[in-house]
């Protein structure tokens, strides 16, 4: 059976890139497709901070429904925004070549760090890895698509906002060390110190489970490495967050056939922070085992490393946490 491939996605400019991108890779392999955007409750609600709005998937729920009710046939989502357990009848079938993880300062001028400092994001981790690193400073609240965000920035005499560095390239935004942008221009600094969410930079492909030929259309899209490195990441934060909102971490490369994985936690205030560094050989071709058993270890590394957190204080600090935001 042919058909033509229905693929939803946010209406945002950043969303339809990737969504675009899909539909392009799909094309150039022969497949017949159409874009049906859909406006989330994440982009609809814009004066509350996401942690208060109490929703699991906020930018996800929306089109998974549509799916759901068979308006859509696969969804583009960026993967740092897709909950760690998908919907019942939902399968993940693809995750695209993952782009920098990077986070990156977007800023009014030169600013002097040793003076107070008002950032902008509305990121809980980017928050308090902010605060650990400079507890003098304010963090405020910045809710938006990526646009949105450059324009408040513009608009207030905050000395900085933070971005996902990925977002500002796919939308040709980075121009040298400038943001180039119709709603602000100025410089930006790459963050190399904080971590990343996980899986910041990579795009993913869900469908429903019963539906063959969208998924095995959509999973000749797949990135092997950039699958491995998200899987472990996302169960690090699924093993700790337990459906929670937390200052989560999490990035896992491949170097020279090993896998090299950094993770952290914070206090929402930033003055707590656990952190682990830790290294595992990447099975092999050599190895005898089947793709089920070379996944369930790739899982199990990173439930490890999170379970490593939670013993050092992490258990105690999550309860601290979900209470601070009930």
């Amino acid at each position: 059976m042919k058909k033509t491939i229905r693929i939803g996605t946010r209406d945002s400019e950043l969303a339809l890139w990737q969504a675009n991108t899909v539909q392009s890779k799909l094309e150039d392999l022969g497949y017949s497709t159409q874009l049906v955007p859909v406006k989330s409750e994440g982009d609809l609600i814009l004066d509350i901070p996401l942690y208060e709005m109490g929703i699991t998937g906020i930018f996800t729920k929306t089109l998974d429904v549509a799916m759901i009710q068979g308006k859509v046939d696969i969804v583009v989502h960026s993967m740092k925004d897709v909950p760690t357990s998908l919907p019942k009848g939902i399968v993940q079938t693809a995750v695209l070549q993952r782009a920098t993880s990077d986070d990156i300062l977007v800023t009014n001028g030169t600013i002097d760090f040793e003076k107070p400092c008002t950032i902008a994001t509305g990121s809980l981790r980017r928050k308090a890895q902010w605060l650990n690193r400079y507890p003098n400073h304010e963090l405020v609240d910045l809710r938006g698509n990526v646009n949105t965000r450059l324009q408040k920035l513009n608009d207030n005499k905050w000395e900085g906002a933070i971005f996902a560095k990925a977002g500002m390239e796919r939308l040709g935004f980075i121009s040298g060390n400038q943001i180039d942008s119709p709603n602000f221009v100025g410089p930006f600094q790459n963050l190399d110190w904080m971590i990343p969410a996980p899986a910041q930079g990579a795009m993913v492909v869900v469908a429903m489970d019963n539906d063959a030929y969208c998924k095995e259309a959509s999973s000749k899209l797949n990135h092997r490495e950039s699958q491995i490195c998200t899987l472990i990441e996302r169960q690090f934060l699924r093993t700790l967050e337990g459906g929670c909102s937390a200052p989560i971490g999490a990035f896992a490369e491949i170097v020279d056939n090993q896998i090299v994985f950094k993770g952290c936690l914070f206090s929402l205030d930033g003055k707590t922070n656990l952190e682990i560094e830790k290294t595992t050989p990447l099975p092999g071709s050599h190895d005898v085992m089947n793709e089920n058993e070379f996944f369930l270890g790739i899982t199990q590394f990173g439930k490890d490393c999170a379970n490593k957190i939670l013993q050092s204080g992490g258990t105690e600090l999550m309860r601290v946490i979900k209470s601070e935001l009930t």
